[in-house]
């Protein structure tokens, strides 16, 4: 049995670790490029190594796959595997913005079991436990429960012109930050239409479907985690009642981009 307060203990040290190594704190840190357009920083490195070192110590038997650290193949024969993304939304970090967030989740058999977001520079705290319900600082989620897709709230910088019935909301950088919008209720749907990790979603679908939304890939298919290829295709999170019509939008842009 796990000891959750001990995980959210961890989880709350990382997030004020990366806090005081923060520009918006006067920081100035080490910023460089993984690839291009990559960015990573030292509180990247810093707080992955802290989770890594604690976790480890938390649930030794948990295999270990992040943002930061070299995949190893042994995680997939674990029956329970850490998710962790250090900074999610470094970009936002590196320049002083509050739209950035600690992610770890716990799997097991490809399904989030934990899910935690630190969002220290926000004044957030978010959690979730399969079959228990989310959570952000201690106050319990109910997600949006939209029934219409026309006026949908989305987090994005600009919409495209097919989507022009729908309404934009203020756009953190942190992914994980957006699909948790959708679980508060101060969002109705995220879409993305690209290759992503799964480090940077475990937690924050577990809390958004925790607190009611609907969760998938682009295709309306379910998301499962801690597969050979830590990828996948897109994602959508919703109000439950638009999930069908916003996979019915997307469908012939996802095919495209596939």
């Amino acid at each position: 049995m796990i000891d959750y307060d001990r995980l959210h203990a961890i989880v709350r040290s990382a997030g004020e670790m990366a806090l005081a190594l923060w520009p918006g704190h006067g920081h100035a840190p080490a910023v460089w490029e993984k690839t291009p357009g990559s960015p990573v920083c030292d509180a990247d490195i810093a707080v992955d190594a802290f989770l890594k070192r604690e976790l480890g110590a938390l649930l030794p038997s948990a295999g270990w796959l992040s943002e930061e650290t070299v995949d190893h193949p042994d995680r997939l024969d674990r029956g329970l595997c850490w998710l962790v993304d250090p900074v999610d939304g470094t970009r936002d970090f590196v320049r002083g913005r509050p739209g950035w967030s600690v992610s770890v989740a716990l799997v097991s058999e490809g399904r989030p079991l934990i899910g935690a977001l630190s969002a220290p520079a926000r004044g957030e705290y978010w959690a979730a436990i399969a079959g228990q319900g989310a959570w952000r600082n201690d106050v319990p989620l109910q997600a949006s429960t939209r029934t219409v897709l026309a006026g949908s709230r989305v987090p994005a910088d600009s919409l495209p012109k097919a989507d022009a019935d729908l309404v934009v909301v203020d756009k953190p950088n942190s992914i994980a930050l957006r699909i948790a919008m959708v679980g508060a209720n101060e969002a109705d749907l995220l879409a993305t239409l690209r290759w992503g990790f799964e480090w940077d979603i475990a937690a924050a679908t577990l809390i958004a479907r925790e607190a009611g939304a609907a969760t998938s890939d682009a295709f309306g298919q379910p998301l499962s985690y801690n597969k050979r290829d830590p990828r996948a295709f897109g994602l959508l999170v919703t109000a439950p009642a638009i999930h069908a019509a916003a996979v019915e939008r997307l469908a012939d842009r996802a095919a495209k981009l596939a």
